[in-house]
């Protein structure tokens, strides 16, 4: 979008303290980042999400970090005035620092992304304070993490009793106090995720956890229908269906070269005057005649 400033953590955080909430969306390629700026979306999120709605993954597990270098790269591209955040995918920040710097590194310097997101609480807050340290922002995650679905038993709220409540609001102050400049909340109670909200003093960015949180996030294809095969969930609100149009639209192009419809007339392009007839002298088999 001409003349749009990307946001920044601090102004993040300004944005927190100010009651203005921020809208953030997945984005997986170059159209649906140039899509999302030019809607005015504050953040875009390349989520390891596009495993299920890209690649069709039953979960985000197989996505591998060139996988979001990848797209992190396209998503750059389409969306240079927007502050954009990349997922960490599954296992590339449980070992060794080392090695976990060294993979922040590859979405940043290749990926272009401004940004880290990391699953997980007070268990990786060590790994996020070395991100920090090294000069990157980290946006935390915790409640629903999916990349720990097999562990957590499915996709399941969070923070329906007392214990667990507690608990996602240790692993909230822990990515606090560990620098991460705001926390994802998923699939947590409306209650839990707006006493949390209110505990820290970074942002919090819901994705069904309710109306107490600092902003909200929800993934392209659930926005817009996206697909051939969509599960409503209750979460999300859609705004739009492109799987019906985009379905309606190749059905009738498929019926329309079928009956010799198109191309048509406005679609193709002419040859200069006597071309039709230097072609049937060159190859012997008269004037060439076009369907009109």
């Amino acid at each position: 979008m001409a003349g749009k400033q990307a946001l920044n953590i601090v102004k993040m955080k300004k944005m927190k303290q100010d009651g203005i909430p921020l809208a953030m969306i997945t984005a997986y390629d170059y159209p649906s980042a140039q899509l999302a700026e030019e809607a005015g979306a504050d953040l875009l999120l390349v989520g390891d999400s596009l495993g299920n709605v890209v690649f069709g993954y039953d979960s985000t597990i197989p996505v591998t970090l060139d996988d979001m270098v990848y797209h992190s790269r396209s998503v750059a591209r389409g969306a240079q005035h927007t502050f954009i955040v990349t997922d960490m995918p599954f296992m590339t920040y449980h070992g060794s620092i080392d090695e976990t710097l060294r993979n922040v590194r590859r979405l940043m310097q290749e990926g272009h992304a401004h940004a880290v997101k990391m699953e997980g609480g007070a268990e990786i807050a060590g790994a996020v304070q070395a991100i920090v340290h090294a000069g990157v922002p980290v946006l935390g995650h915790i409640g629903l993490t999916p990349q720990s679905v097999n562990q957590i038993g499915g996709y399941r709220v969070q923070g329906k009793d007392a214990a667990d409540a507690k608990r996602l609001m240790d692993d909230a102050k822990a990515l606090e106090r560990a620098g991460a400049f705001g926390v994802v909340l998923e699939l947590v109670t409306e209650e839990v995720a707006t006493a949390i909200s209110r505990e820290l003093s970074i942002p919090t960015i819901g994705i069904g956890a309710g109306r107490g949180c600092d902003g909200q996030v929800l993934v392209y294809h659930d926005v817009l229908k996206y697909t051939a095969d969509y599960r409503d969930k209750r979460f999300v609100k859609t705004y739009a269906d492109l799987g019906a149009q985009v379905r309606r639209g190749i059905t009738e192009y498929v019926a329309d070269v079928k009956n010799r419809s198109f191309p048509a007339e406005e679609h193709v392009f002419r040859a200069d005057q006597g071309v039709q007839e230097s072609l049937g002298t060159l190859y012997g088999k008269g004037k060439v005649e076009v369907r009109s």
